[in-house]
């Protein structure tokens, strides 16, 4: 998670990527994305970044195009409301407001349209009357996706849990660093600047290899991790929960990261013809590991940012980028740059379960994080809760799909905001 200083002085954690498979590339356990018939034989370009001055987001007006609304009112989450409370608590920080406008998305009708939701929820009868009532008060838009035909990549994210120690031990002897003094980055969004050197001059940071090679950070170690692929996935991740041999339990948090090129393990394992797709998964790399550390050690170089850590309480986690509790499998990552944060959103694709295998899976959710490498239109990660299990169907989601935002209609937004000031 990325702990960042916004404008008004509020400290909030965003997620860097907790433990995304799709920054590993794994894309075992489910249906591999169909090609466009325009993709080349490298596969679609899910980062594909949007033309200046283009919108990730266009209206639905063909009431045939609308989506499934009743299908998402019946398989809710049974957390969503608690997902709403998140989100209108952060839109109740002073520092929500600088986000907005953002193109027809106000602060008010946001706020507005997350009370209209779930007075929704909880006042409709029946699906077909909750998808009526809907399509009445809300607009709907979609995203344009990677290719300007909607088409969306959805992959997983979960919150980890480690063993780790505050001491070098024959045990643990993989370490995280915290923040150097020299490190620049963006008072309010927190993206990496550089280095500082000599006063006021900014140069790019060493790379991975040259900081591990060099042993730049020895003296600034936070906590050891059992071996170094284990703090690799930290990094990702961001945060983590840790569980220290006496029992204590420590929660990690981003505290930043160098201005380097990200690359993901897994991709770079892909790349060399170590696995194959369908070979891929966190626990193979794992294996792969053991068998030959080395060698993965030479794949990890490869991904060249570097991330520091802090300590903190952990009330919040797991929290995402508004700095708040992010909710399993009702909360969203997207890029924050080109989405507006905070609010209803719905994905429409397909997920692994546990006891249904792979099937069609449609979900409201709030837009609550971001990701290191959830960047561009045509991706968004699902959050799929805590520890081993959870990273089972993080590691499964892997699907194209359809998103969807939602925003409240002029002539409701007045009486719903009522509800809003009531709360204050």
């Amino acid at each position: 998670m990325i702990r960042v200083r916004t404008a008004d002085g509020a400290v909030m954690l965003a997620t860097a990527l907790l433990v995304s498979f799709v920054v590993l590339g794994a894309t075992t356990g489910c249906q591999q994305p169909k090609v466009a018939e325009d993709e080349t034989a490298s596969g679609p370009d899910y980062n594909r970044p949007l033309t200046p001055g283009a919108s990730a987001l266009r209206e639905i007006t063909d009431p045939g195009r609308l989506p499934p609304i009743e299908k998402a009112f019946e398989h809710r989450n049974v957390y969503l409301e608690d997902a709403i409370d998140e989100s209108l608590r952060w839109f109740r920080a002073p520092s929500s407001q600088q986000f907005f406008p953002f193109d027809e998305f106000t602060h008010d009708r946001m706020v507005a349209g997350l009370h209209a939701f779930r007075s929704l929820l909880e006042e409709a009868p029946d699906a077909a009357s909750f998808r009526r009532q809907f399509e009445q008060m809300f607009k709907v838009y979609e995203s344009v996706g990677y290719n300007g035909e909607g088409i969306v990549l959805f992959t997983g994210y979960y919150a980890p849990i480690f063993p780790a120690s505050r001491e070098r031990t024959s045990r643990f002897t993989a370490p995280l660093y915290t923040r150097p003094d020299d490190l620049v980055t963006d008072p309010v969004t927190g993206d990496p600047q550089g280095r500082r050197m000599n006063g006021d001059v900014i140069v790019p940071y060493p790379a991975r290899r040259e900081i591990e090679e060099r042993n730049m950070f020895a003296g600034n170690e936070l906590v050891w991790l059992e071996n170094d692929l284990d703090a690799f996935i930290v990094q990702v991740n961001g945060s983590a929960k840790l569980q220290l041999p006496d029992g204590e339990v420590m929660y990690i948090g981003y505290a930043g990261k160098t201005d380097r090129p990200y690359t993901g393990l897994g991709q770079s394992v892909m790349d060399e013809g170590i696995l194959s797709p369908d070979q891929l998964s966190l626990p193979a790399i794992r294996r792969l590991y053991q068998q030959q550390p080395d060698r993965v050690r030479e794949l990890m170089f490869r991904n060249e940012v570097y991330v520091f850590f802090t300590e903190y309480s952990g009330a919040n986690w797991p929290a995402g980028s508004l700095g708040v509790p992010v909710t399993t499998e009702a909360s969203l990552a997207t890029d924050k740059r080109i989405y507006p944060r905070g609010g209803l959103v719905m994905v429409d694709t397909r997920a692994v379960t546990f006891s249904e295998g792979h099937r069609r899976y449609i979900r409201f959710m709030l837009d609550q994080d971001t990701g290191g490498a959830i960047q561009a239109p045509g991706r968004a990660d699902i959050f799929k809760g805590i520890g081993p299990g959870a990273e089972i169907l993080a590691g499964g989601q892997y699907a194209e799909g359809r998103l969807y935002y939602f925003l409240l209609r002029e002539p409701y937004v007045e009486s719903y905001l009522a509800m809003e000031e009531s709360k204050r």
